[in-house]
């Protein structure tokens, strides 16, 4: 029963949040004794809560040799906590209408849960939550089970020449920087990872001084304080995780290309891009946007796919981090076309750095980004995913309200200065995955 309400909730959740999402959501910000730091909007369309924690444990903090760390011990974290197995832990959060989520990106671990505002319902889930991020105990059986499964997946992202061609470009690119290797790491270092190193990793970067929590939905801020108290405040302080290592700019052009049994070539090209709090964020943002984000609207789908049908995929993107994340033009073509569409795909880019947009251009992107921006803030789980990113990357408080104005702000020139100071179509590196020369 409590299952097919909150199915239904959910349903109306589109509807109750539509005029939420004309004007971007107040943020309550406060720190805990234990470092821990607090992130609160209050919504009351609907009966739910959403919390997420959030830690600098992703996966850049794997030791050198046990890349995937991080990653089992996001994936472990429900298999086992205080005196509860996993069954226990499932079937209580079903009795309860509540959901669990855990996940990692190269830069951050989240840790998540979503419930109805009853008291009945939401104190025990919101118990439940502390027991699994402070009392995780890693049972070496299901260690062996979660290990199995990662493999296995490993084994099927090798006989994708998509994932192939990612994991390549981002190892070239990186180099020695922890960026560098796959989230979910590699066979021989997942087989050298041990219970003992999901322990102390979990209590090394699962702390207070490491923590951002986010809260969204159904309280008062007096009800907010109590849940992040009985939550991330339960964490031990600890230490906030060390900088990370600089992110040096690629040195020269190079081309790693790999052999597949493909009947298409899927190429990617790029450099080290931005970074959160980048002061050309939002003249790259947009201008990337006419460059190749936009979809068909784009000038790489104009030019690649449209006018000379070379590819049906056809994009590129800025992926910001913490240090420099990467900027990625990519697409899949014929093996005989590979050479012609990743050239002709390079020139596209050296016109826009060397142009930038026309005005026409840059009038449409403003009105289909500004446009469809309310729409990134219409639930309350994309509130809660955009304020995850404010609060890990210390973003202002006011990053919402000023998306709008700060797009609408951008000119041509400052994306012309912006692509030529950081977009080198020339010192590239290009990995190409597929059956060619």
């Amino acid at each position: 029963m409590r299952g097919r309400f909150l199915a239904w909730v959910l349903a109306l959740s589109f509807f109750a949040f539509t005029h939420q999402a004309e004007a971007a959501p107040k943020i309550q910000h406060w720190t805990l004794a234990n470092g821990a730091r607090v992130y609160f909007v209050e919504t009351h369309e609907l009966p739910m809560l959403q919390v997420r924690a959030v830690f600098d444990a992703g996966s850049s903090r794997d030791p050198a040799d046990k890349a995937g760390l991080a990653n089992l011990v996001s994936a472990m974290l429900d298999e086992g906590a205080g005196n509860l197995s996993t069954d226990d832990i499932a079937s209580r959060f079903e009795s309860l209408g509540a959901e669990f989520g855990a996940g990692i990106d190269r830069d951050m671990a989240g840790v998540s849960l979503r419930s109805l505002s009853d008291a009945s319902l939401l104190d025990p889930a919101l118990d439940l939550f502390a027991t699994i991020l402070t009392s995780p105990t890693f049972p070496a059986a299901n260690l062996a089970r979660t290990r199995a499964q990662v493999l296995v997946a490993l084994r099927k992202d090798a006989e994708s020449p998509g994932a192939v061609a990612d994991k390549a470009f981002y190892r070239e690119l990186y180099g020695d920087h922890p960026y560098a290797h796959d989230p979910a790491g590699a066979d021989v270092s997942l087989k050298a990872i041990t219970r003992e190193n999901l322990v102390s990793f979990q209590q090394r970067y699962y702390v207070g001084a490491n923590a951002w929590f986010v809260i969204v939905g159904d309280a008062s801020p007096r009800e907010a304080r109590r849940i992040a108290e009985k939550t991330v405040g339960r964490l031990p302080a600890g230490e906030a995780a060390p900088a990370l290592p600089a992110v040096t700019a690629f040195p020269a052009a190079a081309k790693k290309q790999i052999s597949f049994p493909a009947t298409q070539t899927h190429v990617l090209m790029g450099e080290p891009g931005t970074w959160r709090g980048d002061s050309d964020y939002f003249p790259l943002y947009v201008g990337n946007y006419i460059l190749g984000g936009g979809g068909l609207v784009s000038r790489l789908a104009e030019e690649v796919r449209e006018k000379n049908g070379l590819s049906y995929s056809v994009y590129s993107y800025f992926y910001p981090l913490r240090v420099p994340g990467p900027f990625v033009v990519g697409l899949q073509t014929k093996n005989d076309s590979r050479d012609r569409a990743l050239g002709l795909a390079r020139k596209v880019v050296s016109d826009f750095v060397a142009r930038g947009p026309t005005p026409q251009e840059l009038d449409a992107a403003k009105k289909h980004i500004t446009g469809g921006f309310p729409l990134r803030l219409d639930s309350n789980g994309k509130i809660t995913e955009n304020l995850a990113v404010i609060a890990f990357y210390g973003l202002p408080l006011t990053y919402l309200d000023d998306f709008i104005p700060r797009v609408e702000a951008v000119t041509a020139d400052q994306i012309r200065d912006a692509f030529r100071r950081r977009v080198h179509p020339d010192k590239m590196l290009t990995v190409t995955v597929g059956g060619g020369r």
